[in-house]
C-alpha cells in the first residue's frame, strides 16, 4: 500500500439506509460514531472530506409519491430527511473532535448554512468535514445525482459510494453466489449492462466530467482508510 493517501479531496456518498446500522429505521448512534471515527482517520492523513447522505432511513420522496403524495412534496420531505441525517453526522464528527459544517441546498438558516461551491471549498481547505445536505435542492433528483454534481463542483479527486456489497458485480451477489465482481469497469459498460450502480443521471454526470467512482462496502470496518492508502478494495468505475 501507499505511504500516503492516493486521493487528497474526496466526496463520500452514504445511503440513508446505511445509517440504520442494526436498526429497522432511523439512526444507529454506534454505526454513525464508527463512520465518524473512520473519517477522522482520513483527516489525520490530510484528506479533505465532503459527505453526502441520503434520507431513505427516514423518508424517501419517490416512495411517498408511490403512496399517493404529490411527488414534489414527497421529494422536499426526502430532502429534509437528508438534512436530519447530516446534522446527526455533524454531531458525531464534532464528538470526535473534528470541525464539521452542514451546507444545505434548501435554506434552513437556524440549522445550517446555505450551500455554495465556494463556501464548500473554503471549509474543505480549512480542514472542516463538509456535509452537503438537501440533495440538489430540486425535486426529481436522487442523492446519487446530487453527490455526483457536488463532487464535480468541489473538484473532488474521486467519489466514494458506500454500499452493502464490496463493489460492482455482473449480477446481484445477494441472489447469485457466483456473481463476478469487477475490479475496474467503464461508465459505458455500467450503462449498457444496466448494472444499477447509480441512477442514469448520476452516472452520465460522472462520465461526462471524468469523475472516477469507487464502490465499496462500508460495513467492512477499515476498508475506507485502506482503499485511500491504495489497497485494491471494491470497484473503480471510470471513463472507458
Amino acid at each position: 500500500m501507499s505511504a500516503t493517501p492516493i486521493y487528497k479531496r474526496i466526496l463520500l456518498k452514504l445511503s440513508g439506509e446505511a445509517l440504520m446500522g442494526g436498526f429497522e429505521y432511523g439512526i444507529d448512534p454506534q454505526f454513525i460514531a464508527r463512520v465518524a471515527t473512520e473519517i477522522k482517520q482520513l483527516q489525520a492523513q490530510g484528506v479533505q472530506v465532503a459527505v453526502v447522505i441520503g434520507g431513505g432511513n427516514i423518508f424517501r420522496g419517490a416512495g411517498l409519491a408511490q403512496g399517493g403524495m404529490d411527488r414534489v412534496t414527497g421529494d422536499h420531505i426526502g430532502m429534509l430527511a437528508t438534512v436530519m441525517n447530516s446534522l446527526a453526522m455533524k454531531d458525531a464528527l464534532i464528538q470526535q473532535g473534528l470541525d464539521a459544517r452542514v451546507l444545505s441546498a434548501l435554506s434552513i438558516a437556524q440549522a445550517c448554512e446555505d450551500y455554495s461551491p465556494r463556501l464548500a471549498l473554503e471549509y474543505l481547505q480549512k480542514g472542516a468535514v463538509t456535509i452537503l445536505a438537501a440533495g440538489t435542492g430540486n425535486p426529481f433528483f436522487t442523492t446519487d445525482s446530487a453527490a455526483s454534481l457536488r463532487a464535480i463542483e468541489i473538484n473532488a479527486d474521486v467519489m466514494l459510494k458506500a454500499t452493502k456489497v464490496n463493489g460492482v458485480y455482473d449480477s446481484d451477489p445477494m441472489k447469485n453466489p457466483a456473481a463476478k465482481r469487477y475490479e475496474r469497469i467503464s461508465y459505458d459498460q455500467v450503462l449498457s449492462d444496466n448494472l444499477g450502480v447509480m441512477d442514469t443521471t448520476a452516472t452520465v454526470l460522472c462520465r461526462e466530467h471524468g469523475m472516477p467512482l469507487r464502490v465499496f462496502n462500508l460495513n467492512n470496518e477499515g476498508d475506507l482508510l485502506s482503499l485511500m492508502m491504495g489497497k485494491d478494495i471494491g470497484t473503480v468505475v471510470e471513463q472507458g
